[in-house]
């Protein structure tokens, strides 16, 4: 009972034991994670603790300085200064914990340009972590090194790069790339080196790091397109591995070289004429399109319409609808990628017009872009529903959306003839409108479609409504229309067509609205702009000429032109002057002032001055606005903003013939060995591999998988006798250091010939004994080791 009683005690003080250690435990953890929990928050508050970070810095806790780098980070994410802190935190850039040492990094890159003198001393770390064991400490301390914009260490760091240009990680290879153009960026003076650099690079056979060369190439080097010559096959092959922004630049740089360096693809009457390094580039990238990432999609596009033939151009299509439906802001650029291939293209796109429709939730420049692409894929199977859709357009809220509706009405009267009739009916409807930017577009719109009407012909196609009859309905609606340059409209299609042959109780010569308008203008001219002052006084001339014997008409417009001679404007007043000088031979001597009568000068008749009035007018100019093709090549931010932008690359023109084919021709029967990237086990592994023991096996078997040895034994049966096995070994062992003990011997022998002698002729050939017979000891010993027999066993 005693012993089952202290053998319970003894599991009650063990098991106390173990739950205080488990608590404590507990509670290490749990403050831990109440402290990672905090970081979102509490290292953005207040300032009460901004006192503590020195003594942080300097403590010999890895979890203190965690927490001051955290805090010191965050308060470079709010805009504050902390450079105070530097020469605390270069004391941690060599610390072993990986989490501070990237903070750490982070922390040189915002302030070494404003410390230079600190951050210098810190580049030996740098430069000692470059040959770390663990290749994601190298590519950060290339990283780190290279982004010091300190130009007095540029040396330095193209030598750093070159180092880690042929490191045996592809990954520190990419940060070498990429490295390559803030070098660049730092000292331009260090040019031939970094194209050196490239040329490495580009031979490079990893996909993880060739997309990073690309890039590279592009920044430092875009115009030696000469060094892609023998890598172009190899990249267009490898190009489908490499990782999805790496695609994205490298498809550029492919895109550059053939439009460059290989030969137009010609059309011809019985097919297409590619050239073969052509088609092996579109048949590399077309699995591309199926990648998730919408920028490699587009990329592949943009090789597909600059590079490849027209036959090819029907595989763009799915993929680029399919990017419709991921978000809105890649829904904007692929509708401009698709503007731009409907215009050359229309019948690509025409049958999936129904994917272009507005709705309501489209942002303001998606809605722009989508009735531009309707009105380009418009044909005369679709027009009846685009236009329908372009009806429903014009409630829209925003006023640019509704003002591009009624302008894409217009455009389908134009290109469509049958959708005449319902395109005057709607757009005079729109007249009526309450809306003043439904009015104003409406009457613009109207205007041009008469303008060019009467150019032609007298009546719409498909419909039996005059165009007369249009401007005596907007002469009627001139007061209900506000907009400035659709007023101007107005008034300038009424004094335009203003002349008639009916009789009627108005003026002879002068259509019966067109009186009314001028008077109603007249009494408004002080209100007006100056651009609708303008075409009242040319309206007022018009009518004028047209009936020069209306008493009642000369004296409105007498009215109009001496209200112009003292306006404000001196445009309205040059007018007024010029039009009454030319008036001057029909005005009657009634109406005339003393100074017009004395002034001297041509007179014009009525004919040479309705000739000047009515005739000789420009032609009927084609609004294209927000239709026209746009200089910028898709790709470049300038076809989104509607604004060149300077740094964009342009794509060159075909060459007449292309490039020598043979300049790509390479013998990759025996590619060059690519260098494999280890882990830090792995690498551990090679080592503990390396140094073990060889385990020798009897010889004179022809194989160890189960054929016959000697004596009719085979190898499985020979080895299921262990002691034999062993026997075997020992005896081969026993003979080997036989061999070994007579080579040293031999070795030996003539070493004490040559060191009997004094080489130097000082006298000391005794020192120099010494010296040679501790060398011997220590091979000596060093034959005596494992690994010795080892290595010579492996080289036996």
């Amino acid at each position: 009972m005693s012993m089952s009683g202290q053998y319970l005690n003894t599991i009650t003080e063990n098991a106390s034991r173990l739950g205080m250690r488990l608590q404590e435990s507990f509670s290490e953890h749990t403050r831990d994670l109440n402290l990672s929990r905090a970081t979102g928050s509490s290292y953005l508050e207040g300032d009460e603790k901004l006192k503590d970070i020195r003594r942080q810095l300097d403590s010999n806790s890895d979890r203190e300085k965690l927490d001051a780098m955290k805090r010191l980070i965050a308060l470079i994410s709010k805009g504050r200064n902390v450079s105070e802190y530097f020469a605390q935190v270069v004391k941690n850039v060599a610390s072993h914990n990986l989490e501070i040492r990237k903070l750490v990094y982070i922390y040189l890159l915002r302030y070494a340009e404003h410390e230079p003198d600190l951050a210098l001393l810190s580049v030996n770390t740098f430069q000692k972590d470059l040959t770390d064991s663990n290749p994601l400490i190298r590519a950060m301390a290339l990283r780190v090194l290279s982004g010091i914009k300190v130009p007095m260490i540029g040396s330095l760091v193209v030598l750093a790069i070159k180092k880690c240009a042929a490191d045996i990680s592809p990954y520190v290879r990419k940060n070498a790339a990429l490295a390559v153009p803030k070098c660049f960026e730092l000292d331009s003076s260090h040019l031939p080196s970094l194209i050196g650099i490239i040329t490495t690079l580009l031979n490079d056979r990893s996909p993880l790091s060739i997309g990073s060369v690309a890039f590279a190439f592009e920044a430092v080097c875009p115009t030696r397109l000469d060094l892609v010559h023998q890598h172009y096959r190899r990249l267009c092959k490898i190009i489908v591995d490499v990782d999805e922004w790496g695609q994205v630049d490298l498809s550029n740089l492919l895109l550059r070289y053939s439009r460059t360096m290989l030969p137009r693809p010609i059309v011809k009457a019985d097919g297409e004429e590619v050239d073969k390094d052509i088609e092996l580039l579109l048949s590399s990238v077309e699995p591309l399109f199926q990648s998730r990432n919408p920028a490699v999609v587009l990329a592949v596009t943009r090789i597909f319409f600059y590079a490849g033939p027209p036959s090819y151009l029907f595989k763009i299509v799915n993929p680029l609808l399919r990017l419709l439906s991921s978000s809105a802001e890649v829904e904007r650029i692929v509708l401009v990628y698709v503007n731009v291939i409907a215009r050359s293209a229309p019948h690509l796109f025409a049958p999936f017009f129904a994917r272009f429709l507005v709705r309501t939730d489209d942002l303001l420049q998606v809605k722009q872009e989508k009735i531009k692409l309707l009105l380009v894929i418009l044909t005369v199977d679709n027009y009846a529903a685009i236009l329908r859709e372009l009806i429903d357009y014009v409630d829209d809220p925003d006023d640019s959306v509704a003002s591009d509706s009624i302008q894409g009405i217009g455009r389908c009267a134009r290109l469509v003839p049958e959708s005449t009739q319902q395109c005057l009916n709607s757009l005079i409807t729109m007249v009526k409108s309450a809306r003043d930017v439904t009015i104003s577009s409406a009457v613009l719109v109207l205007k041009h479609l008469v303008q060019l009407q009467l150019s032609t012909s007298s009546e719409f196609p498909g419909t039996s409504q005059s165009p007369f009859k249009i401007i005596a309905q907007l002469a009627q609606k001139i007061d209900d229309v506000h907009h400035a340059q659709a007023r101007a409209c107005v008034i300038w299609l009424v004094g335009q067509y203003a002349a008639s042959e009916d009789k009627g109780p108005g003026p002879e010569g002068v259509a019966d609205w067109a009186p009314d308008v001028l008077r109603k203008t007249a009494k408004t001219f002080a209100q007006e702009t100056p651009l609708v002052k303008v075409q009242i006084i040319t309206l007022a001339a018009k009518l004028f000429v047209l009936s020069p014997n209306d008493r009642i008409l000369a004296l409105l417009s007498q009215y109009v032109f001496n209200l112009a001679r003292y306006d404000m404007n001196y445009d309205v007043r040059d007018r007024a002057r010029m039009i009454s000088s030319l008036l001057a031979g029909v005005i009657p001597t009634s109406l005339m002032e003393d100074s017009e009568r004395e002034r001297a000068g041509v007179v014009l008749r009525r004919e040479q001055v309705k000739l000047v009035l009515f005739e000789g007018k420009s032609g009927i100019v084609e609004d294209n606005s927000g239709h026209t093709d746009n200089i910028s090549p898709i790709g470049t931010l300038g076809l989104v903003t509607g604004k060149s932008m300077q740094l964009e690359g342009m794509l060159s023109d075909w060459l007449e013939n292309g490039v020598e084919s043979s300049l790509r021709d390479v013998d990759e029967s025996v590619p060059p060995p690519t260098p494999v990237a280890l882990s830090s086990a792995q690498q551990q592994r090679v080592r503990v591999k390396e140094m073990s023991p060889i385990v020798l096996t009897p010889t004179g078997g022809s194989s160890l998988d189960g054929s016959e040895l000697k004596d009719g034994v085979s190898s499985r049966g020979l080895f299921q006798d262990l002691d034999k096995f062993y026997e075997d070994t020992e005896s081969l062992e026993e003979e080997e250091d036989e061999e070994e003990e007579e080579e040293e011997e031999e070795e030996e022998e003539e070493g004490s010939e040559g060191y009997g002698e004094d080489d130097d002729g000082d006298g000391d050939a005794t020192e120099d004994n010494e010296h040679d017979g501790s060398i011997q000891e220590f091979n000596g010993e060093m034959s005596n080791h494992p690994s010795s027999t080892t290595d010579h066993t492996t080289l036996s």
